[in-house]
């Protein structure tokens, strides 16, 4: 595939048809913004918190494990990047927001966690802490909060509560088969964070994968995925329901896949792929694997496997090949083994057949997650990326540099978008959209400002390009695990 890279301060140069000269990507309304002493893993996420009209940008930070952080859960105004409110924590805040209005005042409130079992409610206006997950709850020791999902009342308080996973001992040696305590999925209130029930894993491992779950029709019950085990360790691939959640027993799970030495880490997708109107299933495995299960049978549709590669991300659907109603995949793996990890391979897999229809390496080891769009109006969907570039002076030594680029698989080029910046990222994804209603897209992303290390918490930039691409059908996948945050692609072309 042809590659269009410019390592400098221009905008990019390229075109993906006659239609759009993405030379129209402007510094008119953009904007970056740098803070130092703190890294991030979160992923931004994107609401109206000041009342102006204008989407604002929110995300988590923090420093290395077990330090507290002043600038944990950080808001900024969509405008210009200046700080709207912080949030301090006594560590990482590595998960991404979820949204809701929680107090009724017609601004979205955000639901965020991390380490050290850190999760709470924050006032979306004030960023006042509206309450806090209570870790001496539940008789057991909780470790790190992932993504929550929001789930129909349960406690009959008039407010949806949460589903969420908890797990993962930082202190257990890479190794160490014998400190991995048991992951739980947990059901709370959305009200004020009490826990209403929990469910350890069945088959007694941790776990690091954020559920996605969907309502089963003519039921008020749930299905939800999740996965257990971790870089180092075995892991499982699991069916499950709300109601044997709320009975703190998942022995009943259906076993989906299995993997001896890795487990299963990146959120899945519930998507209709089989056509017959029930949402199936599509995961990574960290051992290099995109899996598909029929969401009635459970059985498998179609499995790819990628040699030497290690999957740490998410799955970005889309309809890339052009050739039927048929969402299809793209994802980008870590190539090499945990923790010698050092390039990224990207694959797409045609969601109809499972077969690879287009395969690169793109930068350095990242595990952000790929977002989609229709570009051009074609009917077929480009996916935006971040690519962490290495770049070596006339000593050999090396400098990182983090930039966007677009993977146009119609005109079969990659092109890069905006500039790059100094640093790297290592798993923030990026949010695309239109944040104040101009009809023109734009991008939110994140990156470490340190050029020589990538797993650094010592300075963070985010950054907003304005671009003067009209937004032309509904974005596909707009975010960290969608557009709602959700892990649910219900869309047809």
């Amino acid at each position: 595939m042809k590659i269009v890279f410019l390592l400098s301060q221009l905008l990019l140069l390229a075109i993906i048809n006659t239609e759009i000269l993405l030379a129209q990507a402007t510094t008119l309304n953009s904007w970056s913004v740098k803070f130092k002493g703190i890294g991030l893993f979160s992923s931004p996420r994107v609401t109206d918190l000041n009342g102006d009209g204008v989407g604002d940008i929110v995300f988590g930070a923090g420093r290395e494990e077990f330090k507290a952080c002043d600038s944990a859960v950080i808001a900024l105004n969509g405008l210009n990047g200046e700080m709207l409110w912080k949030v301090a924590s006594i560590d990482h805040i590595f998960s991404s927001a979820t949204l809701k209005d929680l107090n009724g005042d017609g601004t979205e409130d955000v639901f965020i966690g991390g380490r050290s079992a850190e999760f709470m409610a924050l006032n979306g206006r004030t960023g006042e802490i509206i309450w806090k997950f209570d870790k001496k709850k539940g008789g057991i020791k909780w470790y790190n909060f992932y993504n929550p999902q929001f789930i129909k009342d349960q406690d009959n308080d008039g407010v949806q509560d949460i589903l969420i996973s908890n797990g993962g001992n930082v202190l257990a040696e890479p190794f160490d088969t014998k400190n991995r305590y048991p992951g739980n999925l947990a059901v709370l209130s959305g009200k004020n964070g009490k826990l209403l029930a929990r469910a350890p894993m069945p088959d007694g491992k941790e776990t690091y994968m954020s559920v996605v779950a969907i309502p089963e029709k003519d039921s008020s019950d749930y299905k939800i995925i999740f996965g257990t085990g971790g870089e180092t360790v075995g892991g499982n691939l699991y069916v499950t329901t709300l109601s044997e959640v709320l009975s703190g027993n998942l022995s009943k799970a259906k076993l989906l896949d299995t993997s001896p030495s890795k487990g299963y880490i990146g959120p899945p997708l519930w998507v209709d792929i089989t056509g017959d109107g029930t949402l199936d299933i599509v995961a990574n495995a960290v051992e290099g694997k995109l899996l598909a299960f029929d969401g009635n049978t459970y059985k498998s549709i179609w499995s790819i496997k990628m040699p030497e590669t290690e999957a740490y991300s998410s799955v970005a659907p889309g309809f890339f090949t052009g050739e039927d109603d048929v969402p299809d995949f793209f994802v980008s793996y870590a190539v090499g083994h945990w923790p010698d990890l050092g390039w990224s391979k990207q694959f797409m897999a045609n969601g109809a057949t499972g077969k690879v229809v287009y395969l690169d390496s793109l930068g350095s080891y990242q595990t952000s997650t790929p977002v989609v769009i229709d570009l051009d109006g074609d009917g077929v969907d480009e996916a935006i990326l971040n690519v962490n570039i290495q770049a070596f002076d006339y000593t050999n030594k090396g400098s990182f540099h983090n930039i966007l680029v677009i993977v146009d698989f119609r005109g079969n080029e990659i092109l890069q978008l905006w500039d790059s910046h100094p640093g790297s990222n290592i798993s923030s994804t990026p949010w695309i959209g239109d944040m104040n209603s101009d009809g023109l897209l734009d991008i939110v992303y994140c990156q470490g400002t340190n050029t020589r290390k990538t797993y650094t918490f010592d300075g963070l930039q985010v950054n907003h390009v304005s671009t003067g691409i009209p937004i032309k059908s509904e974005i596909r996948w707009g975010g960290y695990i969608g557009n709602k945050y959700h892990g649910i692609f219900e869309m047809r072309r």
